[in-house]
């Protein structure tokens, strides 16, 4: 994305990181049947198979049910009596792989661009395969991620990867599929703010409002009627906002409070273009304006504090259930890039404050899938679909009793081994403890 010149100890510092996770490699293309038998399976839209199997070949699921297969011929076969499967989770708004080191080294920051009109940047482009996060994230789970990028009011377009690639190309999912903005808010001007010339007007924070309010929809006025039109001269910026109006892209929209997520609704039905909420505190005072115009939430966390200091103290892990029993679709994400490693434990979170536990499963495979519209292909464990899954032995929605044994991405048995636990068996060998990872 944009060009940044390294410090030195940014490039020491990777240089140290490179020699990590050397023999970690993306997995080959599936060569073989694989039926998994034994198993209870998660679906992901809310049904469970107790004592169930899965069969997949070449990427695909071609048959799951209850009890034995009929036929295992030529198929690899997993024993996983006492065990649970589910389908990868997917994590639908983050920097993982766009960031590596928030401090320090600022080379590993790519998830920025300067300016604030940004709409033909590519963040897969910056999508770093090689990052020595993406396997800790994998190890618990997920195994799809949109990248998205900030910063700015356009800040560029996303697109949905795999977890396990020797490069963007190859980690590519589905190109492209949305644009990132952040809604203006009302912010009173900080302390510091410099004295303001004698006699010179002066915009209070509602007016610097309704000003950038005014910026957008002049933009995208202006990008709509591009899209409708046949320029002699290419504009790339919007070139890249087409889908918008095609139905081809969402617009993602960075919003928390009542107000703006209104706003950004009324402006979405405005110019017709389809319209996510990303991170939406508030979202539950304003559910009957996202039902009816079917305006999809995705959550950013459950593990925080509530957005005001009267709120319900508990209000962040009740959010999704309010939200399920509003009809409202709604997703789930993390913070940032290496707290999505958390993503399975901020959804078991909301089980203990009204969420059932297949729900929350849906709330970060099906429910993810849909708003990302990827849903065709991934998101439940259905005869048709991607063989995106992985078995842990114990609850996945439990930071106690995870343990991701195996994972599978479009059929390929990938490697779960990270630096973290190459630390933790180095050190278990140095004071003669028994490694289990």
């Amino acid at each position: 994305m944009k060009k940044i010149t390294f410090s030195i100890w940014g490039l020491l510092l990777g240089t140290i990181l490179a020699y990590g996770q050397a023999d970690i490699s993306p997995a080959p293309a599936q060569t073989k049947p694989v039926t998994i038998t034994g198993a209870t399976i998660h679906i992901g839209n809310g049904q469970v198979i107790n004592g169930g199997y899965i069969t997949f070949d070449k990427g695909k699921i071609t048959a799951i049910g209850e009890g034995s297969p009929s036929n295992t011929n030529g198929a690899d076969v997993i024993d996983a009596a006492g065990k649970q499967v589910y389908p990868g989770f997917i994590c639908p708004a983050t920097t993982l792989g766009l960031v590596e080191i928030e401090e320090g080294a600022r080379g590993t920051v790519d998830d920025d661009e300067t300016g604030d009109i940004n709409a033909n940047v590519r963040s897969i482009i910056a999508y770093n395969t090689d990052s020595k996060v993406i396997p800790t994230v994998r190890s618990n789970g997920i195994l799809l991620a949109q990248p998205t990028p900030a910063g700015g009011l356009i800040s560029g377009q996303s697109s949905i990867v795999q977890l396990d690639a020797w490069n963007w190309e190859d980690a590519a999912y589905k190109t492209d599929i949305g644009i990132h903005m952040n809604w203006p808010v009302i912010r009173p001007q900080g302390r510091r703010r410099a004295q303001p010339t004698p006699g010179t007007p002066q915009e209070s924070p509602e007016e610097r409002m309704l000003k950038a309010l005014d910026a957008i929809d002049n933009l995208f006025t202006e990008a709509k009627a591009y899209a409708e039109a046949k320029p002699a001269v290419i504009n790339l910026r919007f070139e890249a906002m087409k889908g918008l109006f095609n139905g081809t892209k969402k617009l993602f929209v960075n919003a928390d409070g009542a107000k703006e997520i209104v706003q950004a609704i009324n402006f979405g039905k405005k110019l017709g273009i389809s319209v996510v909420i990303v991170g939406g505190k508030e979202s539950y005072l304003v559910t009957d304006a996202l039902k009816n115009n079917n305006v999809p939430v995705i959550i950013r966390e459950t593990q925080a504090l509530p957005e005001r200091d009267d709120d319900d103290v508990y209000l962040p892990y009740k959010l999704p259930k309010i939200l399920q029993d509003a009809g409202v679709l709604y997703g789930l994400t993390g913070t940032g890039f290496w707290r999505q490693r958390n993503l399975p434990f901020e959804a078991g979170q909301a089980c203990g404050y009204g969420l059932t536990k297949e729900q929350a499963v849906s709330m970060i495979t099906l429910n993810n899938a849909k708003i990302l519209g990827i849903d065709k292909t991934t998101g439940t464990l259905e005869v048709g679909k991607d063989a995106n899954l992985f078995i842990s032995k114990g609850d996945a929605l439990d930071m106690i009793t995870i343990d991701v044994q195996k994972a599978f991405i479009q059929g390929r048995d990938i490697n779960l081994d990270n630096l973290h636990k190459q630390l933790y068996r180095k050190f278990a060998a140095k004071y003669g403890i028994k490694a289990n990872l």
